[in-house]
């Protein structure tokens, strides 16, 4: 007997003879494929940042030089101390201004909130309360000093009155 395929007719015989065959280079495991991970190609980039120093980095974009405006030289919160950048808007492609179209101020970290108004309108009437109540006191001091002077001045000057009336008198 010869090994054949079930599904082949032997050309030996005219009738279709099964006869069981080994499958000898057939696959015999049943693990699948694994595939390797897909890495992206990368390049090497320059990046200047905005007080112009520079680094370089494997990226995936394919910019040789990539200009950073903002980075964390010239961000405010990188670096919440500084007063220079405190005041500075800068909006380089309008975003801020759109934004503020859509929502509002009420968004801006500047822009007080109504407590914070609120607050500071007391403070502010407090302080002028305050202020008004010190220049009260002092004008109320400077009243009491005159009224202590005029007081010496006419004590002082009782004795001094008795004593020309009697040169005038000889």
């Amino acid at each position: 007997m010869s090994l054949t395929t079930p599904l082949r007719r032997s050309a030996a015989t005219t009738s279709t003879i099964r006869t069981p065959t080994t499958f000898i280079c057939s696959q015999c495991r049943h693990a699948t494929l694994l595939r390797r991970p897909k890495r992206p190609y990368t390049f090497t980039q320059l990046v200047t940042l905005s007080d112009g120093s520079t680094y370089t980095q494997r990226t995936t974009s394919p910019l040789p030089v990539y200009r950073s405006t903002r980075d964390t030289r010239n961000s405010l919160l990188w670096n919440p101390s500084s007063h220079k950048l405190m005041n500075v808007e800068e909006d380089e492609a309008g975003r801020l201004a759109a934004f503020r179209a859509k929502f509002g101020r009420s968004w801006d970290a500047n822009t007080p909130t109504e407590e914070e108004v609120k607050k500071k309108e007391d403070d502010k009437n407090n302080e002028v309360a305050e202020a008004e109540k010190a220049r009260l006191m002092a004008e109320q001091a400077k009243e009491d000093q005159e009224e202590e002077d005029n007081l010496l001045d006419l004590i002082s000057s009782f004795g001094q009155e008795e004593e020309e009336a009697g040169n005038k008198k000889k």
